[in-house]
């Protein structure tokens, strides 16, 4: 008499691998686009952020910051000054967050300034391109010729 083996069969574990690769080939395209999606938001946010920290240090010190590091944190053991006024995080001030670089663009005397977000790397961060001044209004553009004061304003 002969024992029953237990266990799988190859048939049946390459049944089992065929279907996960399945599984696989549909969620890693939602993946990629609840990503971007993601990163898209949080650069509409941080924009929100950098104008009402703007509008912060404008009524702080009478001018709009001359850079964007102007508005990052102190160093430790000093107080918040015109060259570091603690209104945002460092990753932030640094430029780049979350697939977006942010460049600042102060106007003339400091009484006006742009600030653009641009994706790194449009098919995996992101495809819209944001715009927002001292008006506060955030503006897209996802053409890819880069967000203006002229572009669409988001809803």
């Amino acid at each position: 008499m002969r024992n029953k083996q237990k266990g799988f069969s190859l048939i049946e574990l390459l049944i089992v691998v065929a279907i996960i690769l399945i599984i696989a080939a549909i969620a890693i395209p939602n993946l990629l686009r609840a990503k971007i999606a993601a990163n898209q938001a949080s650069a509409v946010g941080s924009l929100r952020t950098l104008n009402t920290s703007c509008i912060a240090f404008s009524t702080s010190y009478g001018t709009f910051p001359a850079a964007l590091t102007n508005l990052g944190p102190v160093a430790s053991g000093s107080t918040a000054s015109s060259t570091s006024a603690d209104l945002i995080d460092s990753v932030l001030s640094a430029g780049t967050k979350s697939g977006y670089t942010f460049v600042y663009t102060a106007g003339a005397s400091n009484q006006s300034y742009t600030i653009t977000a641009t994706p790194i790397t449009a098919a995996t961060t992101g495809q819209s391109m944001y715009f927002t001044n001292q008006s506060g209004v955030i503006r897209v553009d996802t053409s890819g010729s880069g967000a203006t004061v002229a572009s669409t304003p988001i809803g």
